[in-house]
């Protein structure tokens, strides 16, 4: 990952910007800078992933323009190709063709680019901004406004703390200009379902998922893969252990007394020969890690905390043990091909209309979770599953394909790569456990237990009710938000409410995230 900053104004005062840049210099240790643009300031910090010497620096410079962004640009040898006659590249860096596109087909650029990004970009000859982020919001991009009105870009929102008042999410799939965010690619929008039947879905979801996987394969620096010995990362683990050469390097990590994805990762392991390590933690790992985790992810969601602590735990022991700097996961899969909850969908049609919120809202939630635990530990997520192609494909498939008829979830995604060798049918078939609970479900009970003993009965009533947005309903809940507020007063609104079941479905009205409260949970905690 990298971290971008960007004050839209000529009256920024370089002081304050610098110490709200600061805080995420961890997103990009290799180096930084900052320029003046005559209007305002860019910063950038690096982490060197494509494009390794210092030519690969940022802000890019163009004829009076400038450019900061952090993302990775899928296919970007090509456009370079076609480029070249009429621009000169110093750098193999993948962003070095932003500016050069925007010369030649300014905010149009945006919907042709096959990439996950987030980019500020100051337009010397308009003399305006221009900021904008992938339609799925894979890389993070926050704005606020400064008591003068200025708008102020920047990767997370403690680099906005204390800048600027409300701070909001950068809206997936949209650019900004002259003062209007404007969408530009909505992947969720189907034109069309699909015609194809369930053989030719399940043949294009491998096909698809494959190109997927293998493009983000592509890096500069040592490549690593979490491996849950769930259905997601396994999947991706495998595609790549076949298109590799060499065995890849696969980390898991449980609690010590009851990790139940331990022995299915190893299992997975085993089967694709990665040099697979186990990461073990304990309950007073998980207690210690907890302020850092809420401050780092700055949100007071409860499922995304809690999914936070192992994830946040085995980035910590790859960044400090190994010299891996690229992790691929397996996030995005849930939203495309559905929960245990959506089992409970009462149609086809709901079950796509929750699908299109779920994606809409990724960045607030299991995105922000793999980008924050991720790039804190100065290291980069790539997400096969949120690849473009991939997920408009998935969203246009009939609804009717995708609903749980079949006696399991997911249906489509195992069916696609059924028979095939990719991984035993133990990990293909098994069924979904949530990875907070699937570390261990002792973890998750510590910190129910942990919020119990903060609180009196009297002390919860008491303070969950100075909060009118998304008011704490569980002692853990509230431990959550005072925790996020210290990091972040007032800015509740950065996420839409609390990530939780349909509650309108017959049998999701419940009072906790975790699937373990579902009746259809059966045996996906074993």
């Amino acid at each position: 990952m990298c971290s971008i900053m960007g004050y839209c104004s000529g009256a920024a005062a370089i002081d304050a910007f610098q110490a709200g840049f600061r805080r995420t210099k961890s997103r990009g240790p290799d180096d930084s800078k900052i320029v003046d643009t005559g209007d305002g300031l860019l910063g950038f910090h690096r982490l060197s992933i494509m494009g390794l010497h210092p030519e690969g620096m940022q802000p890019f410079y163009l004829d009076g323009s400038y450019l900061v962004c952090n993302g990775e640009i899928y296919g970007f040898e090509k456009i370079k190709a076609e480029l070249s006659g009429k621009y000169a590249f110093h750098s193999e860096s993948d962003c070095e063709i932003l500016l050069p596109l925007y010369r030649e087909y300014g905010v149009d650029m945006f919907a042709m680019l096959d990439a996950e990004f987030a980019l500020i970009l100051y337009d010397g000859e308009k003399k305006q901004y221009i900021a904008a982020r992938d339609p799925i919001g894979i890389r993070p991009l926050y704005y606020g406004y400064d008591e003068d009105g200025a708008i102020v870009f920047a990767s997370e929102p403690k680099n906005l703390v204390g800048l600027v008042g409300r701070i909001l999410p950068f809206p997936p799939g949209h650019y900004y200009r002259d003062g209007k965010f404007i969408p530009y690619r909505d992947v969720t929008r189907v034109e069309k379902v699909l015609p194809d039947d369930l053989q030719t879905v399940c043949r294009s979801i491998r096909e698809k998922l494959i190109r997927g996987v293998r493009k983000r394969l592509v890096a500069d620096v040592k490549v690593g893969f979490l491996l849950s010995g769930g259905l997601d990362s396994s999947l991706v683990c495998a595609i790549a252990a076949k298109e590799s050469p060499v065995p890849i390097r696969t980390f898991a990590i449980g609690m010590r007394e009851d990790a139940i994805d331990l022995k299915y990762a190893r299992q997975a392991a085993d089967y694709i020969g990665s040099d697979h390590r186990e990461i073990i933690i304990s309950k007073d790992m998980v207690l210690d890690s907890l302020e850092t985790v809420v401050e780092l992810l700055g949100t007071y969601d409860i499922t995304t905390i809690r999914a936070s602590v192992g994830m946040y735990l085995v980035c910590k022991a790859i960044h400090e043990t190994t010299d891996i700097r690229v992790l691929l996961t397996g996030e995005i899969s849930d939203e495309l091909f559905g929960y245990k909850y959506t089992d409970f969908a009462p149609s086809p049609e709901a079950f796509q209309e929750e699908a299109r919120k779920r994606v809409r809202e990724l960045h607030m939630y299991d995105v922000l979770r793999a980008d924050r635990c991720i790039s804190v530990n100065s290291l980069e997520a790539r997400v096969p599953f949120g690849d473009l192609d991939f997920a408009a494909y998935v969203m246009a498939v009939d609804p009717k394909l995708k609903v749980n008829t079949y006696g399991k979830g997911k249906y489509l995604l195992r069916h696609a790569f059924e028979g095939l060798g990719y991984l035993p049918g133990e990990i293909l078939w098994r069924e979904k456990a949530a990875f907070s609970d699937a570390v261990g479900h002792s973890m998750v009970d510590h910190l129910k237990a942990y919020a119990e003993s903060r609180y009196t009965d009297g002390e919860y009533q008491a303070l969950r009710s100075k909060y009118d947005f998304a008011r704490p309903f569980t002692k853990e809940s509230l431990l959550y938000r005072e925790i996020f507020e210290k990091y972040y007063p007032g800015q509740a609104e950065m996420v839409a409410d609390f990530w939780m079941p349909n509650k309108s479905w017959e049998g999701c009205d419940v009072n906790d995230p975790s699937a373990r409260v579902l009746s259809n949970y059966g045996d996906s905690g074993k």
